[in-house]
């Protein structure tokens, strides 16, 4: 199973010093049968672009609580044994999460780093959408849809794709 684990760049460096994705349990995006449904399709590489986009939500809301972190936001995807991963469901995920829990499984262990299949961050032009949606996200929250606006703004970047061998270069 493909999951896309949501970080900052200071989450990044301390991951690639430590050379583990942890502790467990570990918060992490993937094809849930409820991703399925909200979803609407049977495309497997649709389904795990949305949960990287899901990941990619959940680590922008990761910069917002961390005033000192650059504004990109940062995703590692790894391929995990399905028993390794466990879906978060109505009864498990914190509650109000509703839509942000969409995708949400738990890692009950913590992952090399080396085992990563890619890193995705944020191009160096996305920095101020970023640090726009990141600080309009409580706003968009509570329902005011100007600031959802400018949430959805940072959504439009793409992340890039890299390989781990790359990350020490991410970090300068």
């Amino acid at each position: 199973m493909r999951v896309y684990v949501p970080l900052t760049l200071p989450g990044l460096a301390e991951v690639h010093r430590a050379g583990e994705l942890g502790p467990a349990p570990l918060p992490a995006y993937a094809v849930t049968p409820e991703l399925r449904e909200w979803y609407v399709s049977d495309d497997i590489e649709e389904l795990e672009y949305a949960a990287l986009n899901r990941a990619a939500l959940a680590s922008l809301r990761l910069v917002a609580a961390d005033a000192g972190a650059p504004r990109r936001r940062v995703v590692v995807a790894l391929d995990v044994d399905d028993k390794a991963a466990t879906a978060a469901t109505a009864a498990t995920a914190a509650p109000g999460a509703d839509e942000a829990a969409l995708g949400l499984v738990t890692l009950a262990a913590a992952v090399r780093l080396a085992v990563a299949a890619a890193v995705h961050v944020d191009a160096d032009d996305a920095d101020e959408d970023v640090a726009a949606a990141a600080g309009a996200l409580e706003a968009a929250d509570g329902g005011d849809t100007d600031a959802q606006h400018t949430v959805d703004a940072a959504e439009d970047h793409e992340l890039l794709w890299f390989g781990v061998q790359e990350i020490p270069g991410l970090l300068k």
